[in-house]
């Protein structure tokens, strides 16, 4: 059909241990990578693609849109425009889905999408510091803790939540590794 989506290629970025030997890339230059491998991978000219949009969380710190850093140290024109999607643990699956919309309304013919994240590199924040401190002590906030990994509503790890939806839903920890696995594998 005229209006079918199509993936033509698809790539991931390292995947490292935490604090492992990819810790000190930033996510941009890992996404950059991807890139440079889907232009390789499919022979696109760097002119034939209309946007980046690529999913990141952590980007305090990162420098004004990740995405469009790796657009441009990925080898595209400055021209093709880019756009950073944060939506913690679904930005890389947003993205695409925004990809395909886009294709499908005819804003673009070929975009990039995915995800690009580095936990190992994220920062760590002084609040409160722009102003100064005159006196006390000051507290470092994580900000893969608190941008990432923290529930802001019920104020706990995200790691309870799941632990609260396996309970909930019966779901047992040889069934989520089992599940795990099976997607990795794919």
């Amino acid at each position: 059909m005229e209006d079918d989506i199509v993936i033509v290629a698809a790539t991931r970025t390292a995947v490292g241990k935490f604090g492992g030997s990819l810790a000190k890339i930033p996510a941009a230059e890992l996404g950059a990578k991807v890139i440079k491998s889907l232009l390789q991978k499919t022979g696109l000219k760097p002119d034939q693609v209309s946007e980046v949009i690529m999913g990141q969380v952590l980007t305090a710190g990162d420098g004004q849109n990740p995405a469009r850093q790796a657009s441009i140290k990925g080898g595209l024109p400055d021209m093709v425009p880019a756009m950073t999607i944060g939506k913690v643990c679904g930005s890389g699956l947003k993205a695409v889905h925004l990809a395909a919309q886009a294709l499908r309304c005819g804003d673009a013919d070929v975009i990039i999408a995915g995800g690009q994240e580095n936990m190992s590199a994220s920062g760590h924040v002084l609040k409160g510091s722009r102003d100064g401190f005159r006196m006390g002590d000051a507290k470092l906030v994580d900000t893969m803790i608190v941008d990432g990994l923290w529930d802001v509503y019920n104020q706990y790890h995200m790691g309870t939540t799941a632990e609260n939806v396996a309970k909930k839903y019966e779901v047992s920890r040889a069934e989520q590794d089992a599940f795990a696995t099976a997607s990795q594998n794919k």
